[in-house]
Protein backbone atom coordinates (compact mmCIF):
# COMPACT_ATOMS: atom_id res chain seq x y z
CA UNK A 1 0.00 0.00 0.00
CA UNK A 2 0.96 3.62 -0.54
CA UNK A 3 0.21 5.30 2.78
CA UNK A 4 0.42 9.07 3.27
CA UNK A 5 1.06 10.30 6.82
CA UNK A 6 0.79 13.72 8.44
CA UNK A 7 2.90 14.12 11.56
CA UNK A 8 5.28 11.46 10.27
CA UNK A 9 8.15 12.97 12.27
CA UNK A 10 6.23 12.93 15.56
CA UNK A 11 6.43 10.38 18.35
CA UNK A 12 3.69 8.10 16.98
CA UNK A 13 4.48 8.94 13.36
CA UNK A 14 8.08 7.73 13.59
CA UNK A 15 7.07 4.43 15.16
CA UNK A 16 4.30 3.92 12.61
CA UNK A 17 6.53 4.79 9.67
CA UNK A 18 9.14 2.24 10.75
CA UNK A 19 6.50 -0.43 11.22
CA UNK A 20 4.91 0.20 7.82
CA UNK A 21 8.25 0.21 6.00
CA UNK A 22 9.23 -3.12 7.59
CA UNK A 23 5.90 -4.52 6.40
CA UNK A 24 6.71 -3.48 2.84
CA UNK A 25 4.46 -0.43 2.46
CA UNK A 26 5.42 2.85 0.81
CA UNK A 27 5.21 5.81 3.21
CA UNK A 28 4.59 9.31 1.88
CA UNK A 29 4.92 12.14 4.45
CA UNK A 30 2.50 15.06 4.10
CA UNK A 31 3.66 18.45 5.36
CA UNK A 32 0.81 20.35 6.99
CA UNK A 33 1.55 23.77 5.60
CA UNK A 34 -1.14 26.37 4.92
CA UNK A 35 -2.47 24.24 2.07
CA UNK A 36 -1.46 20.58 2.49
CA UNK A 37 -1.32 18.54 -0.66
CA UNK A 38 -2.25 14.88 -0.36
CA UNK A 39 -0.58 12.56 -2.89
CA UNK A 40 -2.42 9.87 -4.80
CA UNK A 41 -2.33 6.97 -2.34
CA UNK A 42 -4.23 4.01 -0.89
CA UNK A 43 -4.76 5.47 2.60
CA UNK A 44 -4.03 8.52 4.74
CA UNK A 45 -3.04 8.55 8.41
CA UNK A 46 -3.56 11.99 9.97
CA UNK A 47 -1.54 12.54 13.17
CA UNK A 48 -0.46 16.19 12.99
CA UNK A 49 -1.47 18.72 15.65
CA UNK A 50 -0.11 21.37 18.02
CA UNK A 51 1.16 19.76 21.28
CA UNK A 52 -1.23 20.20 24.19
CA UNK A 53 1.45 19.62 26.85
CA UNK A 54 2.42 23.27 27.27
CA UNK A 55 1.17 26.21 29.33
CA UNK A 56 -2.05 27.40 27.78
CA UNK A 57 -2.99 30.95 26.92
CA UNK A 58 -5.42 32.29 24.35
CA UNK A 59 -2.85 32.02 21.55
CA UNK A 60 -1.83 28.45 22.42
CA UNK A 61 -5.45 27.33 22.68
CA UNK A 62 -6.14 28.85 19.29
CA UNK A 63 -3.17 26.95 17.80
CA UNK A 64 -4.38 23.71 19.42
CA UNK A 65 -7.83 24.18 17.91
CA UNK A 66 -6.80 25.46 14.49
CA UNK A 67 -4.03 22.89 13.92
CA UNK A 68 -6.52 20.08 14.49
CA UNK A 69 -9.84 21.35 13.20
CA UNK A 70 -8.86 23.77 10.45
CA UNK A 71 -5.84 21.66 9.51
CA UNK A 72 -8.03 18.56 9.13
CA UNK A 73 -10.52 20.45 6.96
CA UNK A 74 -7.70 21.60 4.67
CA UNK A 75 -6.45 18.02 4.44
CA UNK A 76 -9.92 16.70 3.55
CA UNK A 77 -10.27 19.38 0.87
CA UNK A 78 -6.96 18.23 -0.61
CA UNK A 79 -8.30 14.65 -0.71
CA UNK A 80 -11.30 15.93 -2.64
CA UNK A 81 -9.00 17.38 -5.30
CA UNK A 82 -7.50 13.98 -6.08
CA UNK A 83 -8.69 12.11 -9.16
CA UNK A 84 -9.54 9.19 -6.87
CA UNK A 85 -9.66 9.92 -3.14
CA UNK A 86 -8.01 7.24 -0.97
CA UNK A 87 -10.52 4.74 0.40
CA UNK A 88 -9.34 5.09 4.02
CA UNK A 89 -8.54 7.91 6.44
CA UNK A 90 -7.29 6.93 9.91
CA UNK A 91 -7.15 10.10 12.00
CA UNK A 92 -6.01 10.90 15.52
CA UNK A 93 -8.43 12.17 18.12
CA UNK A 94 -8.04 11.73 21.90
CA UNK A 95 -9.76 10.34 24.97
CA UNK A 96 -10.06 13.99 25.95
CA UNK A 97 -13.23 13.73 23.84
CA UNK A 98 -15.01 12.42 26.94
CA UNK A 99 -13.94 15.16 29.34
CA UNK A 100 -13.27 14.21 32.96
CA UNK A 101 -15.74 11.49 33.97
CA UNK A 102 -14.64 10.09 37.33
CA UNK A 103 -15.11 6.33 37.63
CA UNK A 104 -17.52 6.06 34.68
CA UNK A 105 -16.57 3.39 32.15
CA UNK A 106 -16.21 5.00 28.74
CA UNK A 107 -16.82 3.22 25.43
CA UNK A 108 -16.99 4.58 21.93
CA UNK A 109 -20.72 5.18 22.44
CA UNK A 110 -20.24 7.43 25.50
CA UNK A 111 -21.26 11.07 25.17
CA UNK A 112 -18.62 13.81 24.79
CA UNK A 113 -17.52 16.10 27.58
CA UNK A 114 -17.98 19.86 27.80
CA UNK A 115 -14.50 21.26 28.55
CA UNK A 116 -12.05 22.88 26.14
CA UNK A 117 -10.29 19.72 24.98
CA UNK A 118 -13.55 17.82 24.64
CA UNK A 119 -14.80 20.60 22.38
CA UNK A 120 -11.62 20.46 20.31
CA UNK A 121 -11.95 16.68 19.92
CA UNK A 122 -15.63 16.92 18.93
CA UNK A 123 -14.91 19.46 16.20
CA UNK A 124 -11.76 17.55 15.18
CA UNK A 125 -13.81 14.43 14.52
CA UNK A 126 -16.51 16.41 12.71
CA UNK A 127 -13.81 17.71 10.36
CA UNK A 128 -12.44 14.19 9.85
CA UNK A 129 -15.89 12.84 9.07
CA UNK A 130 -16.32 15.34 6.24
CA UNK A 131 -14.20 12.89 4.22
CA UNK A 132 -17.15 10.46 4.27
CA UNK A 133 -18.84 12.56 1.61
CA UNK A 134 -15.93 11.59 -0.67
CA UNK A 135 -16.63 7.88 -0.11
CA UNK A 136 -13.74 7.57 2.35
CA UNK A 137 -13.87 5.16 5.30
CA UNK A 138 -12.99 7.26 8.35
CA UNK A 139 -11.55 5.88 11.60
CA UNK A 140 -11.43 8.31 14.55
CA UNK A 141 -8.71 7.10 16.94
CA UNK A 142 -9.37 8.39 20.47
CA UNK A 143 -5.82 8.00 21.75
CA UNK A 144 -4.87 7.73 25.42
CA UNK A 145 -1.49 8.42 27.06
CA UNK A 146 1.16 6.86 24.82
CA UNK A 147 3.99 5.04 26.60
CA UNK A 148 7.23 4.52 24.75
CA UNK A 149 10.94 5.26 24.74
CA UNK A 150 12.16 8.61 23.48
CA UNK A 151 8.97 10.66 23.61
CA UNK A 152 5.48 11.10 24.95
CA UNK A 153 4.52 11.56 28.60
CA UNK A 154 7.37 9.44 30.00
CA UNK A 155 10.02 11.89 28.79
CA UNK A 156 8.78 14.34 31.42
CA UNK A 157 7.91 11.78 34.08
CA UNK A 158 10.86 9.42 34.21
CA UNK A 159 13.58 11.92 35.28
CA UNK A 160 11.59 12.94 38.37
CA UNK A 161 10.86 9.33 39.29
CA UNK A 162 14.52 8.37 38.84
CA UNK A 163 15.40 11.09 41.36
CA UNK A 164 12.88 9.65 43.78
CA UNK A 165 10.60 12.69 43.64
CA UNK A 166 7.86 11.23 41.46
CA UNK A 167 4.40 10.36 42.66
CA UNK A 168 0.68 10.74 42.17
CA UNK A 169 -0.95 13.89 40.83
CA UNK A 170 -3.76 15.43 42.83
CA UNK A 171 -5.57 12.79 44.90
CA UNK A 172 -4.43 10.07 42.47
CA UNK A 173 -7.94 8.69 42.04
CA UNK A 174 -8.30 9.87 38.44
CA UNK A 175 -8.19 7.15 35.80
CA UNK A 176 -5.42 7.08 33.19
CA UNK A 177 -6.19 5.48 29.83
CA UNK A 178 -2.84 4.52 28.32
CA UNK A 179 -1.41 2.55 25.39
CA UNK A 180 2.09 1.39 24.53
CA UNK A 181 3.71 2.96 21.46
CA UNK A 182 4.01 -0.42 19.73
CA UNK A 183 0.30 -1.03 20.23
CA UNK A 184 -0.86 2.35 18.89
CA UNK A 185 1.30 1.82 15.79
CA UNK A 186 -0.04 -1.72 15.50
CA UNK A 187 -3.64 -0.57 15.93
CA UNK A 188 -3.25 2.01 13.15
CA UNK A 189 -1.81 -0.65 10.85
CA UNK A 190 -4.67 -2.97 11.83
CA UNK A 191 -7.27 -0.27 11.14
CA UNK A 192 -5.77 0.39 7.71
CA UNK A 193 -6.07 -3.29 6.83
CA UNK A 194 -9.50 -3.97 8.36
CA UNK A 195 -12.38 -2.54 6.31
CA UNK A 196 -14.91 -3.37 9.03
CA UNK A 197 -13.39 -0.77 11.38
CA UNK A 198 -14.91 2.67 10.98
CA UNK A 199 -15.93 5.54 13.23
CA UNK A 200 -14.61 6.09 16.76
CA UNK A 201 -12.08 3.65 18.21
CA UNK A 202 -10.68 4.02 21.73
CA UNK A 203 -6.94 3.61 21.18
CA UNK A 204 -6.21 2.54 24.73
CA UNK A 205 -5.06 -0.63 26.48
CA UNK A 206 -7.79 -2.80 28.03
CA UNK A 207 -6.65 -2.17 31.62
CA UNK A 208 -6.69 1.53 32.57
CA UNK A 209 -5.11 2.44 35.90
CA UNK A 210 -5.66 5.12 38.49
CA UNK A 211 -3.01 7.81 38.59
CA UNK A 212 -1.84 6.54 41.99
CA UNK A 213 -1.44 3.00 40.63
CA UNK A 214 0.35 4.33 37.57
CA UNK A 215 2.80 6.27 39.78
CA UNK A 216 3.47 3.29 42.06
CA UNK A 217 4.03 0.99 39.08
CA UNK A 218 6.40 3.36 37.33
CA UNK A 219 8.37 3.88 40.56
CA UNK A 220 8.58 0.12 41.07
CA UNK A 221 9.82 -0.45 37.51
CA UNK A 222 12.53 2.17 38.13
CA UNK A 223 13.29 0.74 41.61
CA UNK A 224 12.47 4.05 43.27
CA UNK A 225 9.98 5.14 45.93
CA UNK A 226 6.83 7.09 45.04
CA UNK A 227 6.20 9.02 48.24
CA UNK A 228 5.93 12.50 46.73
CA UNK A 229 2.61 13.81 45.46
CA UNK A 230 1.72 16.98 43.57
CA UNK A 231 -1.44 18.62 44.94
CA UNK A 232 -3.95 19.94 42.43
CA UNK A 233 -3.37 23.56 43.46
CA UNK A 234 0.39 23.18 42.92
CA UNK A 235 -0.15 21.77 39.42
CA UNK A 236 -2.43 24.68 38.58
CA UNK A 237 0.24 27.11 39.76
CA UNK A 238 2.94 25.37 37.70
CA UNK A 239 1.15 24.77 34.39
CA UNK A 240 -2.06 26.76 34.64
CA UNK A 241 -5.18 25.63 32.82
CA UNK A 242 -3.29 22.76 31.18
CA UNK A 243 -3.33 21.02 34.58
CA UNK A 244 -6.86 19.93 33.65
CA UNK A 245 -5.27 17.27 31.42
CA UNK A 246 -3.18 15.91 34.29
CA UNK A 247 -6.12 15.76 36.67
CA UNK A 248 -8.79 14.52 34.23
CA UNK A 249 -10.24 11.06 34.79
CA UNK A 250 -10.98 8.92 31.72
CA UNK A 251 -11.63 5.22 32.23
CA UNK A 252 -11.85 4.32 28.55
CA UNK A 253 -12.05 0.77 27.22
CA UNK A 254 -11.10 -0.45 23.70
CA UNK A 255 -14.46 -2.05 22.87
CA UNK A 256 -14.23 -1.43 19.11
CA UNK A 257 -10.64 -2.68 18.81
CA UNK A 258 -11.42 -5.81 20.82
CA UNK A 259 -14.57 -6.52 18.80
CA UNK A 260 -12.58 -6.26 15.56
CA UNK A 261 -10.03 -8.79 16.84
CA UNK A 262 -7.04 -6.57 17.58
CA UNK A 263 -4.55 -8.21 19.96
CA UNK A 264 -2.57 -5.96 22.30
CA UNK A 265 1.11 -6.73 22.80
CA UNK A 266 1.05 -4.84 26.10
CA UNK A 267 -2.38 -5.14 27.75
CA UNK A 268 -0.93 -4.74 31.28
CA UNK A 269 0.66 -1.58 32.64
CA UNK A 270 3.77 -3.02 34.29
CA UNK A 271 4.93 -4.84 31.17
CA UNK A 272 4.23 -1.75 29.07
CA UNK A 273 6.29 0.45 31.38
CA UNK A 274 9.12 -2.06 31.55
CA UNK A 275 9.29 -2.08 27.75
CA UNK A 276 9.00 1.70 27.52
CA UNK A 277 11.71 2.69 30.01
Amino acid sequence: MRIAITGANGFIGRALTGRLLVAGHDVLPIKMRENPSAPQCDAVVHLAGEPVAQRWNAQVKRRIFESRVDGTRRLVRSLGRLVTPPPTLVAASAVGYYGSRGDETLTEQSLPGADFLAGVCREWEVAQNEARALGVRVVNLRIGMVLGHGGGALVRMVPAFKLGVGGKLGDGRQWVSWIHLDDIAGLIEFALATPEIRGPVNAVAPLPATNATFARTLASVLHRPAFVSAPAFALKMMVGEMSAILLASQRALPRAANAAGFKFTYPELRAALEAAV
